[in-house]
C-alpha cells in the first residue's frame, strides 16, 4: 500500500553511507570482522560528510546544517558549515555531538583511542579546498594530500590497532596514490567547481592550459601531462605495496584492494590513452580481482 501526501524526510545519516558502495576502495567488506566493519564505517562517515561539505554535495532541504546548529538558509556558505562541524568533532571527544554520524563515531574514538589530529586533517584539507585551488607545484600537491587523503589511511591503522612508523609511511604513500588517481579521474569535474589539481609547473612544462582541460577530448599535450601524473601516481603505490605483506588476514586483503583498486583505476586511465576529459575511465571487476591477486602475490 502507497501512502499519500506524506513528504519523505531525506536521513542524512544513511543517505551519506550508502554512498560507500561508489567509492574506488572497498569500505568495510563483508569479510572483516563485525567490530571494524562498523568502526571503518563510523570513519568513512566522516570523511564522506566533510568531503560533501566541502563540495556543496549536501543533500537538498539543510537537513546537515540544522543538525549542524547552522540556519538552513546559510546551507550554502560552506566555510561556516566546516566551522560547525569542527566544533561537533570537538565534542565527540568531549560531550555529545549534535549530527548521528559524529554520534556514530564517538564509540568507534573511545574504542579505538583515536586522536582529532586525522579528523582535523580533512577538515583543513576541505577548508583549503574553498581557499587554495591551484597548486604550483607537486610538492605543493603532496602537502594537500597530506590533509586530503593520508588521515584516512591513518585511521583505517589505528582502527586496526596495527599502526607503527613503518606502516603508516607505506600507508601515506597509498593513499597520496589514491588522491592523484581520483583528480585525474576527475579533471573536468574539478575544473567545473574551479579547482585544478594538475600541478601548474608540469601544465608548463607539457604546454597545457586550463582552456585544454575544458575541451571535450584530451589533445596530446594533455594526455601527455596525465601520463606523467600517472606514473607518479604509480611509483607512489609501488612504494607503499609493502604495507601489503606486513600485516596479516583479512587486515591483508582489505589493504590488497586500496592497493588493487589505485592499480586497476591507473590501467583504465591507460587504456583510455589517457584522455580523461570525456569523465572517468572505469575498471571492470575482473581487472580489479586480477589487481587484487598481484598485489596479493608483491607483483606490479
Amino acid at each position: 500500500m502507497t501512502v499519500t501526501g506524506t513528504a519523505r524526510v531525506p536521513d542524512p545519516e544513511r543517505g551519506t553511507l550508502d554512498k560507500a558502495a561508489g567509492e574506488n576502495f572497498p569500505v568495510a567488506p563483508f569479510f572483516l570482522p563485525r567490530a571494524w566493519r562498523t568502526d571503518l564505517m563510523a570513519v568513512y562517515g566522516f570523511a564522506r560528510l566533510v568531503d560533501d561539505i566541502g563540495d556543496g554535495d549536501l543533500d537538498p532541504g539543510g537537513a546537515d546544517a540544522r543538525l549542524l546548529g547552522v540556519d538552513p538558509e546559510r546551507a550554502g556558505d560552506r566555510l561556516l558549515l566546516l566551522d560547525a562541524f569542527e566544533a561537533d568533532l570537538h565534542r565527540v571527544f568531549a560531550s555529545t555531538p549534535r549530527h548521528p554520524l559524529l554520534r556514530r563515531l564517538q564509540p568507534t574514538v573511545r574504542r579505538c583511542s583515536l586522536t582529532p589530529e586525522p579528523f582535523l586533517g580533512l577538515i583543513a584539507a576541505n577548508r583549503q579546498d574553498q581557499l587554495v585551488g591551484r597548486y604550483e607545484t607537486y610538492d605543493d600537491l603532496l602537502a594537500y594530500c597530506e590533509l586530503s587523503a593520508n588521515p584516512v589511511g591513518r585511521l583505517v591503522l589505528a582502527v586496526t590497532g596495527t599502526a607503527t612508523p613503518e606502516r603508516i609511511r607505506r600507508s601515506d604513500a597509498i593513499c597520496t596514490a589514491l588522491q592523484i588517481v581520483e583528480h585525474l579521474q576527475d579533471v573536468a569535474e574539478d575544473l567545473r567547481r574551479d579547482r585544478v589539481y594538475l600541478p601548474a609547473a608540469d601544465m608548463k612544462r607539457f604546454h597545457v592550459q586550463e582552456a585544454d582541460l575544458a575541451a571535450r577530448t584530451a589533445g596530446a599535450s594533455v594526455r601527455a601531462l596525465v601520463a606523467h601524473e600517472a606514473a607518479r601516481a604509480r611509483a607512489l603505490l609501488d612504494d607503499g605495496m609493502p604495507l601489503v605483506s606486513s600485516v596479516h588476514g583479512r587486515l591483508r586483503l582489505l589493504l590488497a584492494g586500496f592497493v588493487a583498486g589505485g592499480r586497476a583505476a591507473l590501467d583504465a586511465i591507460a587504456a583510455a590513452e589517457y584522455d580523461v576529459l570525456p569523465g572517468p575511465p572505469k575498471s571492470g571487476k575482473l581487472r580489479l580481482l586480477r589487481e587484487v591477486g598481484l598485489t596479493l602475490r608483491g607483483e606490479g
